[in-house]
């Protein structure tokens, strides 16, 4: 922070505080990678013990018998890959994430800028804030002049000394909204990429992966919300600094202005909601990512991959008949009870109607070869069917005629 320039005593207080926060966060983030990257330090140590834990536990699972498949091979080698180089490699860090977070919103503005007409979309933001201020303090100075103008119907304040309480507020909230907004994100960014190889190191591990994830959330939903701010202020600019030099030319001109205490305080106000509304939108939005769902770089046990395959009804053998001697598994057995189950009651259906067809006929019992099988017999137990054909008594017929 030692390093950050002192800036003349002349510069406005909006410029002297955004410079030298935008300043220290810069060496804040920076810093702290250099110090955590130096040989001994406690990153060095956690990503070498959690590299270690990470290949150790590839290898017993390989030894106990899991199975690596080549998806899990890649996604393991890719993640030590970017854990080290990030890690480990100050110009990679920098040009994907350092870099991203810090210069992309300024970058963003000064694209869209020309075709927007957003104020300060060439470099000018802070600038434009500053002249805006002094304006402000101008108008202040100057006052809103009498409230009897010739005779004219003007409401009266709230309450006694409103013009220069909402003059001296409006000035207030319009550098407040301007500082914070400025200058919170940029500290937080700096406080986030100070932390970044610790969270990146968490994305070796499945259980760790959150942290990760929301480190990422926060990092760009900061650099998201410096860049909608900008955007609020510029357009808070196009519309105000116009109106506060047209309100200070009229009252050096001598003429009065009642209205212009509360209708500042309004604007002031309305844009510091709408700034607000526009980090929590930008927040919200870089909320909802999610890392897409990997496939577990653990090895696979062999008996999960033999289980996960199809096996035909037929197929399932009873456990005196496996190969081995092995017990079939719990769903093996429920399987082949259900399939042997709706065997016997197919089998017993086709005899059942063979034997019926056989007694209309007059015949006597054939097999499904052909053969005489002998008189027919009545069936027993769930093969019988017992006839559903109503049947009725001479009495009851003669008792229902005379109904």
């Amino acid at each position: 922070m030692a390093l950050c320039p002192a800036l003349p005593s002349g510069a406005g207080f909006i410029t002297s505080v955004t410079a030298s926060v935008d300043c220290q966060a810069r060496i804040l983030g920076s810093g702290a990678w250099a110090a955590f990257a130096s040989p001994g330090s406690a990153l060095s140590a956690t990503i070498t013990g959690l590299l270690t834990i990470f290949v150790a536990l590839i290898g017993y699972n390989l030894l106990l018998g899991g199975a690596m498949t080549v998806r899990g091979g890649t996604v393991a080698l890719v993640k030590i890959g970017v854990v080290l180089t990030l890690a480990t490699s100050w110009a990679a860090y920098r040009t994907l994430v350092y870099d991203v977070v810090t210069d992309a919103p300024a970058q963003l503005i000064a694209t869209i800028g020309p075709d927007t007409r957003v104020k300060g979309s060439d470099g000018t933001l802070v600038q434009r804030l500053d002249a805006a201020d002094e304006t402000m303090a101008q108008l202040a100075v100057l006052g809103a002049g009498n409230r009897t103008n010739d005779g004219a119907q003007i409401p009266p304040p709230p309450f006694g000394g409103f013009d220069a309480f909402a003059l001296g507020a409006s000035r207030i909230v319009f550098e407040l909204t301007a500082v914070a907004g400025l200058a919170v994100f940029r500290i937080c960014a700096g406080l986030m990429l100070a932390v970044g190889p610790f969270f990146i190191a968490f994305l070796l591990f499945d259980a760790t992966r959150s942290l990760f994830e929301g480190w990422v959330r926060v990092l760009f939903g900061v650099a998201f919300a410096g860049f909608g701010v900008m955007i609020v202020l510029g357009l808070e600019l196009a519309l105000v600094q116009p109106w506060l030099l047209r309100a200070v030319a009229l009252r050096k001109a001598g003429e009065d202005l009642p209205m212009i205490p509360a209708e500042l305080f309004v604007l002031s106000s309305l844009f510091t909601l709408i700034t607000l509304l526009a980090c929590w939108a930008c927040v919200r939005v870089v909320s909802a990512f999610r890392l897409p769902f990997a496939a577990p770089v653990a090895p696979v046990r062999s008996s999960v991959v033999r289980s996960a395959v199809t096996v035909l009804p037929s197929q399932w053998l009873p456990p005196h008949s496996q190969p081995g001697g092995a017990e079939p598994s719990r769903a093996a057995a429920v399987a082949a009870a259900l399939v042997n189950s709706v065997r016997r009651d197919a089998a017993s259906f086709a005899v059942t109607e063979q034997h019926r067809t056989s007694r209309a006929a007059g015949g006597p019992f054939l097999t499904s070869a052909g053969n005489h099988a002998g008189p027919a017999t009545v069936s027993t137990g769930r093969a019988f069917r017992r006839s559903t054909i109503a049947r009725s008594s001479a009495s009851a017929a003669a008792r229902d005629s005379t109904l």
